[in-house]
């Protein structure tokens, strides 16, 4: 008993919480029985439902290409005339295909650390509703994502304008790929990359030190971790332009090296070898 003791001391027990916030986290912390509670399932079918309904969206668009798609109805034109500018209602479309893309991608990857936080929400009595608390945590981390979208939207807008894009929604400069490629692969090494990684990778700090009561806190908690985890792969996202918007063979490879990088053990050398590959996958293209 007493060197379980001295080894939970160890851990992270902030003053500012509460009493029964650290009961919480010690009970987080402990191993934890084969009956987990009903949070585990409930979060993990919520998730995957929409996680589900993302990714049949996306195969959707695939199947059926609207008028917002890049170049699309040109493939039987030896030489496409101009792609007409986005409309507002095509604006709004590509943000909501980039929007679920993210979606499905992040999701799978931070579900750990929603099941963690429904867990410690539940068992923290101060939270009346600890799922509702949980959906908040959620809409926040995709709230994140979502600015990370209306940004890559702005991106395509732009490349879309210039006729800079295929059929795929790729960049057709070779060159430009390549170093998005090259600058993909050297985030993978730096301390910006490892730092959010590792917070990806071990969310119970952030839980217990960065807590917040109330249904805003959960939101701002949610903000916090999705900035986090947009800072990891943001990066990898913006290699969809090289292989192609509406490439989904590529965003399902992309969400599998997120979810290794993640959750696999040795996720930060997957990602060291991750950032080599793409280094000379993108040297290849600048330097054929």
């Amino acid at each position: 008993m007493r060197q379980a003791r001295a080894a939970c001391a160890g851990w992270p027990q902030p003053a500012s919480l509460p009493a029964r916030a650290r009961v919480a986290g010690m009970n987080a912390l402990t191993p934890v029985p084969r009956r987990t509670g009903s949070e585990r399932t409930i979060v993990i079918g919520f998730l995957s439902a929409l996680v589900a309904l993302c990714w049949a969206w996306l195969v959707f668009r695939a199947l059926h290409p609207g008028p917002g798609d890049t170049a699309a109805g040109m493939a039987m034109s030896m030489e496409p005339p101009p792609p007409m500018p986005y409309r507002a209602s095509e604006l709004g479309l590509v943000l909501g295909m980039w929007v679920a893309m993210m979606s499905a991608m992040m999701l799978p990857a931070t579900t750990p650390a929603v099941v963690l936080f429904a867990r410690v929400s539940r068992l923290y009595h101060a939270v009346r509703r600890p799922y509702l608390a949980t959906a908040l945590f959620v809409l926040g981390y995709l709230f994140s994502w979502t600015l990370f979208a209306a940004a890559a939207t702005l991106v395509q807008w732009a490349l879309h304008d210039a006729g800079a894009l295929d059929n795929g929604m790729a960049v057709t400069n070779a060159t430009v790929a390549g170093l998005a490629l090259v600058a993909a692969g050297v985030y993978q090494w730096t301390p910006a990359k490892y730092a959010s990684l590792h917070h990806c990778r071990t969310p119970l700090a952030f839980v217990l030190t960065g807590w917040r009561r109330g249904a805003w806190g959960a939101f701002r908690m949610g903000v916090t971790h999705g900035r986090y985890c947009v800072g990891c792969c943001a990066l990898l996202a913006t290699l969809l332009f090289a292989a192609g918007v509406m490439n989904l063979a590529a965003a399902a490879a992309l969400a599998l090296l997120v979810l290794t990088e993640k959750l696999a053990p040795g996720g930060t050398w997957i990602a060291t070898l991750a950032g080599l590959a793409m280094v000379a996958w993108g040297t290849l293209l600048l330097f054929p």
